[in-house]
């Protein structure tokens, strides 16, 4: 069976570009591009090399300057080294701010090689979504949504049975993103619950003053899963936090 560093890339450069989006809106696959591709498969090689099942956490759909310049979700290129340890000649930027967050919560959760060894960060809609240059949510208007429909159930449909997913629950960063999510597995029965989570870029922008509180809220949350999971094998959450092991 291919390991998810295997799967993952594979899905991401392989997803099919919609036709004719409306409002001059265009989605664009980064992962196609030689650079993003081979940082996302070092990456998946470092983090994802095995065939463990992972707690999806998904949030809308990647922007151009984080996931859209390095191929991993919520990581922009300074994360990548810092946090990842995946050296690059990627241009500087500006901090993005929902990386900042996550990495916080990832720090918090014992670094990259635990988080990245329970959890899977991507998105409902896996590709860059652009209107005139800028980002766009596939919710920011209904038509995109209608639109992206079909697709959307794929890219979750894929997920979760190509990437060996765990399906006994879900993630959303993203409350609005956390009600598409669930009418999508309303119809798709892909995972029994899905809990909703604020997105980080929302907290760091209007929540900024509570970021102490707004992470542990996260770690709550998905540390509460990772003990419940540690359990089912009879492994201490101290040994989940410091070394590997396998759910």
């Amino acid at each position: 069976m291919p390991s998810l560093a295997e799967c993952l890339p594979h899905f991401l450069a392989t997803f099919p570009l919609p036709a004719g989006l409306p409002d001059g809106v265009e989605a664009w696959s980064p992962f196609r591009e030689p650079v993003v591709g081979s940082l996302l498969r070092q990456f998946a090689q470092k983090y994802y090399a095995d065939n463990q099942s992972r707690v999806a956490v998904l949030g809308i759909n990647p922007g151009r300057l984080g996931m859209g310049r390095t191929g991993v979700a919520f990581t922009d290129p300074a994360a990548l080294t810092e946090f990842c340890g995946i050296h690059h000649d990627l241009p500087r930027q500006r901090p993005e701010p929902s990386t900042q967050f996550v990495y916080q919560v990832v720090t918090e959760m014992g670094g990259p090689a635990a988080f990245y060894q329970q959890f899977y960060l991507g998105s409902v809609y896996p590709l860059v979504l652009l209107r005139e240059g800028l980002n766009y949510n596939y919710y920011d208007s209904p038509a995109l949504t209608k639109a992206l429909w079909p697709d959307m159930r794929q890219s979750l449909r894929q997920q979760a049975e190509e990437l060996g997913l765990r399906t006994d629950v879900a993630i959303s960063l993203g409350q609005r993103n956390g009600t598409f999510f669930q009418r999508l597995n309303d119809e798709l029965g892909l995972f029994e619950k899905i809990i909703a989570l604020d997105h980080p870029r929302y907290l760091m922008q209007y929540r900024r003053r509570d970021l102490e509180a707004n992470v542990a809220r996260y770690v709550e949350v998905l540390g509460s899963l990772r003990a419940i999971f540690a359990s089912e094998k009879g492994i201490k959450n101290e040994e989940l936090k410091n070394g590997p092991a396998h759910f």
